[in-house]
């Protein structure tokens, strides 16, 4: 016997299990786009704080 195969009984365990209800959330489609978004406005938020500050400070 195969070291990667079940056995039924076991292979029964783990279908319901993974059949119960805990594990079967929706969730909502994943946008790559919008995090894509929010990741460039995060860094250029932070590019224009850092400009900021070496203004204030008078290095540029």
């Amino acid at each position: 016997m195969n070291n990667t195969q079940l056995t039924p009984e076991d292979q029964e365990k783990v279908d319901r299990y993974l059949n119960s209800p805990i594990h079967q959330v929706e969730r909502k489609p994943f946008r790559p786009w919008l995090l894509l978004g929010i990741i460039v406005c995060v860094m250029m938020a932070l590019s224009v704080f850092s400009y900021g500050i070496a203004w204030w400070h008078g290095v540029v």
